[in-house]
């Protein structure tokens, strides 16, 4: 019998699947390396992608039932949160890297699961067209990689208030040295993966600046188990620092929010810098100790003291674990990278998140470093593995290997092909770290699950009603004096110290006169 999918649907889904094993390709032989002297990455990852074939389809169709992926991606651009560029351009990857593993371990066809894939794709398609919607395109690669995610009324608050510095003063160097004690941290507490780090821009300012907004999440005591504890004195889960350099040109902000500029990027270029923090519970930006330039070097100063001791007291705690606990923990920051969607809901649930499903704990055995690193090397570096070859006259678009990371799916489920429609619901798991004992540390105070959840769900931001929605830069230039567009910007610029009340139709040449 014929899958009621359409040719045309299937048409768009192998599309999709195409772009992401081009895009994935791509970064993971340019962009990273993927090793730890401390963590087991490479058996964490493939674990990561076997957890998230069997749990995902049923997460995000809950999910739907609540909250469209549409919406969530337009609730997700208004803030910095874990569902940034990297962690919503890498869920259909991680879920993409567990169907191929069980089609390369003969466990699945490329016909099986066919309602699921086909669900999971279009959601995260939809899920990336929107929070990519100001420059319209849905992966910073197809943008020339570059990631203009925020709208001019978010960039103008953050080019206006910015606290101009020079190298040697006060401010440029507690800046320089907070922004380099919080990546240390942020890479311990990801167990040593980048998935902490985002990065958006470049934005022009004036003739010869740029911004890129550095956003670091997921630092306090929240979802992760292991910062219970270790990160109760650290004052924000999230930071964003807009940081603006002169002579300095961002070529590459990328599908995984890392960069390279011309000439490498020095703190030394940096001619101002503001600081922000947001989540689920903001509506937007929240100034962090933005007074003037001596409260906000006072923050910075403390703030990396207090991440530095926490960054010593996490290594204390991991250096404790037993490899399984390694494994687990690397494998679940990587899984959970949807997580922060659940949260924008209202509907998260520690259990969804934190666990290792029963049907991909079977796999643990087999993930040794060899076998791992082995894996996932011919997976996603080499392309080598039997199922992913074509034939004899096949170039991959990066690299000319005769195959392709991931497998599309055969056309033939439209004419008589043999077919399964999903792999059935989440079924029980486990893990082998402690469980989450503390509170969640939220824009709000520090709050139980359930109350983060009942205000989560209760939130409506201004910037994602009716009828503002939809009020995206493209009608605002061609309606400048509208009192909806008025209203928009007002309400972005209602925390900003230089721009509270001014409203839109502000120019960049506008901006450096108030900055004056």
């Amino acid at each position: 019998m014929p899958s009621d999918h359409t040719y045309a649907e299937l048409l768009d889904l192998n599309a999709w699947i195409r772009k992401n094993s081009d895009a994935f390709h791509w970064q993971c032989t340019a962009r990273t390396v993927q090793e730890s002297k401390l963590f087991p990455v490479n058996p964490y990852i493939a674990m990561s992608y076997l957890n998230a074939w069997y749990r995902y389809p049923s997460l995000f169709r809950t999910l739907e039932q609540t909250m469209t992926a549409e919406e969530l991606g337009d609730r997700a651009r208004e803030v910095s949160s874990a569902s940034g560029i990297i962690q919503n351009g890498i869920i259909p990857q991680f879920y993409l890297g567990g169907r191929q593993i069980l089609i390369d371990m003969g466990m699945l066809r490329p016909t099986d699961a066919l309602d699921d894939v086909a669900y999971v794709l279009d959601f995260t398609k939809r899920l990336n067209l929107s929070y990519h919607r100001h420059h319209a395109h849905i992966l910073p690669s197809d943008a020339g990689h570059r990631a203009q995610v925020l709208p001019e009324r978010v960039v103008q608050v953050f080019h206006a208030d910015a606290f101009g510095v020079k190298p040697g003063d006060r401010l440029h160097t507690a800046a320089g040295r907070f922004l380099a004690q919080l990546s240390q941290y942020a890479f311990l507490s990801h167990c040593e993966c980048r998935l902490g780090i985002n990065n958006s821009g470049p934005y022009k300012i004036g003739e010869s600046g740029e911004m890129l907004v550095r956003d670091v999440v997921d630092l306090a005591e929240g979802d992760y188990p292991w910062l219970d504890g270790v990160a109760a004195e650290v004052a924000f889960n999230n930071y964003t620092m807009p940081v603006i350099l002169k002579d300095t040109h961002f070529s590459i902000v990328d599908d995984w929010a890392s960069f390279e500029a011309t000439p490498s990027y020095s703190h030394d270029n940096v001619t101002a810098i503001g600081l922000y923090t947001s989540d689920y519970l903001s509506d937007g930006y929240v100034p962090v100790a933005m007074d003037n330039p001596a409260t906000l070097a006072d923050f910075l100063e403390h703030e990396r003291e207090v991440l530095a001791k926490a960054t010593s007291d996490l290594w204390n705690v991991m250096a404790g674990w037993t490899r399984e606990q390694l494994v687990d923990s690397g494998l679940l920051v990587y899984y959970a990278v949807p997580k922060d969607l659940f949260h924008i809901a209202g509907i998260y649930d520690q259990s969804d998140w934190m666990l290792v499903e029963d049907r991909a704990q079977r796999f643990k055995p087999l993930m040794n470093d060899e076998y791992g690193r082995d894996l996932i090397a011919e997976l996603v570096g080499y392309i080598s593995l039997t199922s992913q070859q074509g034939n004899d006259y096949t170039m991959s678009k990066h690299s000319g290997a005769p195959g392709d990371m991931w497998s599309t799916i055969p056309y033939s489920v439209l004419a008589d092909d043999e077919f399964t429609r999903g792999v059935g619901p989440i079924r029980s798991g486990s893990t082998s770290l402690p469980a989450k004992s503390s509170t969640w540390t939220t824009t709000e105070g520090r709050l139980t699950l359930d109350d983060a959840n009942r205000r989560a769900a209760a939130l409506r931001p201004l910037p994602a009603q009716e009828p503002y929605r939809f009020l995206d830069d493209r009608w605002i230039k061609d309606h400048p004096g509208d009192e909806r567009a008025e209203e928009l910007y007002r309400h972005t610029q209602r925390r900003s110290r230089l721009l509270a009340g001014k409203g839109a139709g502000l120019s960049g040449a506008d901006i450096e006169v108030l900055r004056a």
